[in-house]
Parts: C-alpha cells; structure tokens; sequence
C-alpha cells in the first residue's frame, strides 16, 4: 500500500516534560476511513496535530500531504466566527490565502450545499443548531478540496440523533470524494460503524497497540447498527481497547 500518511517510530514530549506518544508507527493510504480510538490522554489529537505540522515530533519521522488546501481539519468544537455569516467562516481558509475570487466563494457555496446547508449562506451561527454548526465546520474543511481530512471528535458534543445522522452524511460525503479520513473518537460503536480500520491506543505514553480491518460493506446503512457482523466487529474492538486500558 502506498501510504499518503506515513508515522515512522514517532514520540512526542511537549516541553513540561509529558511524554504524549512513544515509538508509533502507522500508514494510512489513499481513500481510507481510519478511526483513532483510545481513552482521554493517549495522544489521539497528538497525532492528529503532528500530522496536520501543528506539532514537530520529538523523535521519527513524519509523511503527510503539506501542500496549501490538501488538509482539512475539523475541530471539536465548530471553532466559527460569532461575527461572521456561514458564508464568510467557510471563506476563511481562502481569505487566509489572501483568494478572494470568484472561484473561492463558488467552492464555498458547494461545500455548503454538499453537507446540506444550501440557503443558509447569510445566516450567523447564533442561529443554528448544534448539528448546523458542526455541518458548517465540515463544509469550511471540505471547501479547499482537502486530500486528506482530520477530524477530532466533531460529534462528541451532539445529541445522538444528531450524531448518527451526521455518521451517514459523512459516509456519503467521503463516498463521492477521493480524500482520507482520520477520526479521533471515544466511542467503540462510531469507530466501527465509519472506519475500515480502526487504530487502538494505550495512554502515557500513547502507544499503537491494536490496528484492526472492519470488514463490512459499504455503503452502510442504519440496518448494519443491528447486524450480526456489526456486532461481532463492536466485540473485537472492544476487546482490544479493555486490553490496552489494562496494559
């Protein structure tokens, strides 16, 4: 597999002395849904972030795309500008670019309507709902034509009816893309329902310690949630996060 993301022996120490990863090796190629899993401290967004070039490894190396516009990343939190329309936040990253054509507003309001919020362009983020904000967020990430989209746990703040149709709208959308995925989640049943592989990862210092194929179909659908094969995929993942959480 030719990887787009490469993580080669990588550690990481932030500068108070926490050692965040030890030793991780990971490839990632091109047009995969890769799900980080792991609980609060094992250095999920760590990876994240050093892959995004937010952060420098202490040790290792690191490939990944680094081109202008080839990265999306969608926060936690929507991280949208109070002051500004819909338009104007998913414009952002072209005004940070000093693009200020045509052509950028028109990506714009395509990435708008792909994540279905055509019409709302004049609209401010005071006025919509959590899934609204999240679904502007997504749209202001997919609007450079990103090769790569990081994502750290964008639906963890939800409501699961909203969570789980964001699940679907996300599929879809990387379904018609040629991008990868790499998602940071908590939960066990997200990870499996949206990756073909999910990563498992042991804290202090976060280790890779599990890489596990989620072999069902795609595309997939509400049904699957109830499948045997969902299930049985839900108890290996599982298994495997008991084992590192003891280790």
């Amino acid at each position: 597999m030719t990887a787009l993301v490469a993580l080669e022996g990588v550690d990481k120490t932030y500068g108070t002395g926490i050692a965040a990863l030890a030793r991780c090796d990971l490839r990632i190629g091109q047009h995969e849904f890769v799900s980080l899993l792991g609980p609060s401290g094992c250095g999920k967004t760590t990876i994240l972030r050093l892959i995004a070039g937010l952060l420098a490894p202490s040790a290792g190396t690191i490939t990944a795309p680094r081109a202008r516009g080839e990265i999306g990343y969608v926060f936690q939190e929507p991280t949208l500008m109070p002051w500004a329309t819909v338009l104007e936040n998913v414009l952002l990253p072209f005004r940070l670019a000093h693009d200020r054509s045509a052509a950028a507003t028109d990506k714009a309001r395509d990435a708008l309507a792909r994540v279905g919020l055509a019409g709302f362009e004049a609209a401010f983020p005071r006025e919509l709902s959590g899934g609204m904000k999240m679904r502007v967020s997504i749209a202001r990430a997919l609007a450079t034509e990103p090769t790569l989209l990081l994502m750290d746990e964008p639906f963890a703040a939800l409501d699961e009816i909203a969570r789980l149709k964001l699940n679907d709208d996300l599929l879809g959308l990387w379904a018609e893309g040629k991008w990868t995925v790499v998602f940071v989640t908590h939960s066990v049943y997200e990870s499996v329902y949206l990756s073909n592989r999910v990563v498992v990862m042991r804290p202090r210092p976060g280790r890779i310690v599990a890489d596990i194929p989620i072999d069902l179909p795609y595309p997939r659908e509400e049904g699957l949630r109830t499948s045997p094969d969902y299930g049985a995929a839900c108890r290996r993942v599982s298994a495997a996060l008991r084992e590192a959480m003891a280790a």
